[in-house]
């Protein structure tokens, strides 16, 4: 099959009509993941031991040290304002 130049022109607007079609539908549709809760549930699981538990215990000091590090990062941002203003940045 022969292919003009109009046509393989239509073609690709074609294309990208349909992905930006599905890029809007996508967009508008969109669900944002929420890891609220999780630490219940990973306490529970832990306590089944065998492989569900040693990943369940994992999980809950993976939650742990993420809880670590935002607290971390509050205290350097808090450290960063307090040097701006003794440097009179």
């Amino acid at each position: 099959m022969k292919f003009t130049s109009k046509s393989r022109l239509m073609i690709a607007v074609g294309i990208v009509v349909v992905f930006l079609l599905g890029y809007l539908c996508g967009s508008m549709t969109q669900q944002y993941a929420a890891a609220q809760g999780i630490g219940g549930m990973l306490e529970k699981a832990g306590k089944m031991g065998g492989p569900v538990g040693s990943a369940a215990q994992l999980g809950s000091s993976i939650v742990e040290m993420q809880d670590h590090v935002n607290g971390l990062q509050k205290n350097i941002d808090t450290l960063k304002k307090v040097q701006s203003a003794l440097t009179g940045n």
